[in-house]
């Protein structure tokens, strides 16, 4: 592991109604450690939605293309988030990924709901953040090749719900899903049997006073039962990135990959 691993991250927690809006994170030092990170900021096409590449930028790209990690901070889902994510990619990630941020997009005033999706939107909503997501990576796959077989999201806390939207919306290219953190209710989602032959790693505190330990149970436990294959990992200290973070999101991502691994190639 990178020397440059063992920094941490500072968390800090905000509570807000139905856990929607929690979850802060500042780095404890400055940016010089990602540096030579390589990162570009795009604005999805005739829309005022933006995100962030990072990760590619060599001589060469893998065989079979990119592995694509898509990325919906919690809190705000500001671009605020980029340095954490790009510690991410630095640190948890191998140089066959790219890592895609989205960028939460307010289109309203005193949004509540910080990643809109088609269950459970906002006035005046022009893209569902699941068809944000497919729109994002089909921006990233006109520019570089894509390993379709390895797109996965990452979304933890106020992104949560919508990763597992998208995770179980049939026109999202997801293969995989990890939510960290976060609630699970079905009556936001698309219909749970559309969970066969998706992938979810779940990670969660039982000492989370924000986000329900219940709501992962569930999780694990109605998705299971719909046909997906879903590993619920724990650890201590209550809701935020606590311990080895990334140690953590790297296992939770490896999951993901060796489930994608055992399925036979269409």
């Amino acid at each position: 592991m990178n020397a440059k691993s063992t920094a941490r991250i500072a968390v800090r927690t905000l509570v807000a109604t139905a856990c929607l809006v929690p979850l802060l994170i500042s780095p404890t030092r400055g940016q010089d450690d990602i540096a030579d990170v390589p990162s570009e900021k795009y604005q999805l096409k005739d829309s005022a939605l933006e995100y962030h590449v990072i990760g590619g930028g060599g001589e060469t790209s893998p065989a079979k293309g990119y592995k694509v990690l898509i990325v919906l901070p919690g809190g705000d889902g500001s671009a605020d988030f980029l340095p954490f994510v790009k510690r991410i990619y630095q640190h948890a990630l191998s140089d066959e990924y790219l890592v895609v941020q989205l960028v939460a997009h307010p289109w309203k005033r005193n949004q509540k709901i910080i990643w809109p999706t088609q269950k459970n939107s906002v006035p005046g909503m022009k893209l569902s953040t699941e068809e944000f997501l497919a729109a994002a990576l089909d921006e990233v796959a006109e520019r570089v090749k894509v390993d379709k077989r390895h797109v996965y999201a990452l979304g933890w806390s106020s992104g949560g719900p919508a990763v597992y939207a998208a995770a179980l919306d049939k026109k999202t290219p997801l293969t995989g899903a990890f939510v960290a953190m976060s609630v699970f209710k079905p009556r936001f989602l698309p219909p749970l049997d559309l969970a066969k032959g998706r992938d979810f790693y779940l990670w969660h505190s039982p000492d989370d006073r924000v986000c329900p330990y219940r709501m992962a149970r569930d999780a694990e436990e109605q998705l299971r039962e719909n046909g997906a294959d879903v590993k619920l990992e724990t650890y201590p200290g209550g809701h935020g990135w606590r311990g080895n973070v990334f140690g953590a999101l790297r296992g939770g991502v490896y999951w993901l990959e060796e489930q994608t691994q055992q399925r036979p190639q269409k």
